[in-house]
């Protein structure tokens, strides 16, 4: 017979409501960093612009596009820890289901694999 080992409920709520800041914080940075594309505006693209503002533009808007993608998976991160949460399943390996270190937790609060899981998955 095997147990079932879960968090409870009043330690995993200021989890929820750390983590849930934590998206809404994504979410402003993306907007704000959306702002800064200098792709944006429409009208930019009608423009023939010099070949080193040309590049500077290109430059300007892989980084943004860089940062966006971080911000995103950083986001499905934080959505499927509090999806943990709500299921019953936070803190657990999703890949050999054992317990999540409580040290890692505390660091990583949205870590979905135990550490040796996600060396395994590094490689």
């Amino acid at each position: 017979m095997t147990t079932k080992i879960e968090f409870p409920r009043n330690l995993l709520h200021p989890v929820s409501e750390y983590l849930s800041e934590k998206l809404k914080n994504l979410r402003i940075n993306k907007s704000k960093i959306s702002s800064e594309d200098p792709f944006k505006n429409e009208t930019r693209l009608l423009e023939n612009a010099a070949t080193d503002t040309e590049a500077e533009e290109q430059f300007g808007h892989a980084r943004v596009m860089a940062i966006k993608d971080e911000l995103n998976k950083k986001a499905v991160q934080i959505k499927k820890a509090l999806k943990r949460i709500r299921t019953g399943k936070y803190g657990l390996c999703e890949d050999c289901g054992k317990m999540i270190d409580t040290d890692r937790l505390a660091v990583f609060p949205e870590a979905s694999l135990c550490a040796s899981c996600a060396k395994k998955r590094e490689k």
